[in-house]
């Protein structure tokens, strides 16, 4: 887990981007967040996005912000029945994925915005399916096909 920030505020009044990635499928979400949120904010939207749709994890990585260590976040974590591991200081490699998963969606983002104008917020749905229907050569097949087990019916099959 890591955040895209500093982006420019929505209309909506986001300014970041929650990247959740499955460290075994690789499947994403990109979840529109705000800096004023706070570790309980956070904890509600992990609730309302990722525990209804996939259940509880078993671990989380995340980097060592502030959100994540705080004691409201533990218990959180604790709660669940999650391990929390915490990368480490000033090497961002320890959660590659995250890191990979950024640095393609700001490509996607830029590409988006460039081509149709507007709000990063109003296309970041339709870059989540379509960053999660792109086939990668690492695993072999598309992000939603290790996900689900089956290929995606899209508007273009």
């Amino acid at each position: 887990m890591d955040f895209v920030s500093r982006l420019p505020r929505s209309r909506r009044g986001h300014d970041s981007i929650w990247v959740i990635v499955d460290r075994l499928t690789k499947s994403a979400h990109f979840l529109r967040v705000k800096t004023t949120f706070g570790a309980d904010q956070l904890a509600q939207l992990f609730i309302k996005e990722i525990v209804r749709l996939h259940g509880v994890p078993v671990s989380i990585v995340s980097d060592r912000g502030s959100y994540f260590t705080s004691k409201y976040w533990n218990s959180f974590v604790t709660a669940l029945g999650m391990k929390l591991n915490l990368t480490t200081a000033f090497h961002p490699e320890s959660d590659g994925q995250s890191e990979r998963t950024i640095q393609t969606l700001e490509d996607m983002l830029r590409a988006c915005i460039i081509e149709f104008q507007g709000s990063w917020d109003d296309y970041l749905t339709l870059i989540e399916f379509a960053y999660n229907n792109s086939y990668q050569s690492s695993i072999g097949m598309t992000l939603y096909e290790s996900l689900y087990g089956r290929a995606c019916r899209t508007p273009l099959c």
